[in-house]
Formats: C-alpha cells, structure tokens, sequence
C-alpha cells in the first residue's frame, strides 16, 4: 500500500486530507463521492453519510452519487449514522406512525385492531397498495413480512369463521 501512495505522489496529485467518523484518511483526487466515502469508511449501505458544517448552516446529506469537493481551505469531516425511519401508514383508512423499514402479517393486525388474537377461528385478511417498489401492491397471509413506505395503505379485517 505504501508503494501505491508513493507512485500517486510521483505523478504529482496532492494528498488531501479528510476525516470520516473522527479518523483521519488521506485521498488524492479532488473529488470524493458519498459511495467511495462509504467504501473508505467501511460505512453499511443502510447508514446515511453527512458532511460537518460549521453552524449556523445544517450539516450536508451526502448520498451515493454525490460529489464533495475536497480541495477547499479545511478539512472536510464526514460522519454516518443509522437514518432515522419514521413513515405514515394508512391502516383501514386511519394514519398510524410506523419506525421500521417492514412490518409483518401480526403487526399490521395489531395497528388495525389492537390486538392479535391466535384462535384459528379467527381469520385476518390483509391487503396493501402504494408500497415500495419491493412490494407495490399485494396481500399477506401470517408470517409474512413487506417493506413499507410513506402513505403505504392497508386494509385489514377481522371474520369469525362459525
């Protein structure tokens, strides 16, 4: 490795310096994306990448694509941090706040009614529509699990079988 950042360095790139999670990386391009801060970080693809600000500016979201240029006066400073999850369901026509990236057959029952009950006298049907392109429109049947999004609606009921 060391032979590799002596070769760059005989070709005349400068080395910049930049900071992900409070260690220290050298880097010797101009430009970083968020994908190779991610690769160099050994950040997970589920974390988001931000670039410090200084106040009173809010920090930069930094995805994938995106091109930071690191040949300004200071340091750029990157940090991850797991995204903050938090979407509307519309369960039986009632918004209902939901933090996981999926729900499962049981927890969709438990938002619309409550409760889950197990007899096997009690049967749920479950519909979706307006999911993520993972699962746009379908139903479920217990044990399954499907990814959600915002305004992702369900219908859910509840019959007695006699």
């Amino acid at each position: 490795m060391e032979e590799n950042q002596n070769q760059k360095h005989e070709e005349g790139r400068p080395t910049l310096k930049l900071t992900i999670n409070g260690k220290n990386y050298d880097w010797h391009q101009e430009y970083i994306t968020g994908a190779e801060i991610r690769k160099l970080g050994s950040i997970p693809a589920e974390d988001e990448i931000f670039l410090a600000i200084k106040k009173p500016w809010e920090d930069e979201s930094i995805p994938d694509d995106k091109q930071v240029n690191l040949a300004r006066p200071e340091i750029e400073h990157f940090y991850s941090k797991d995204k903050q999850f938090n979407v509307t369901l519309i369960v039986n026509g009632r918004p209902k706040q939901w933090t996981e990236k999926t729900i499962t057959f049981e927890q969709i029952v438990i938002l619309a009614f409550g409760t889950y009950d197990p007899n096997p006298n009690k049967v749920y049907t479950v519909t979706y529509d307006k999911g993520p392109h993972e699962n746009k429109e379908g139903s479920m049947v217990k044990g399954d699990k499907v990814f959600v999004k915002d305004k992702m609606i369900f219908n859910v009921t509840a019959t007695d079988k006699s």
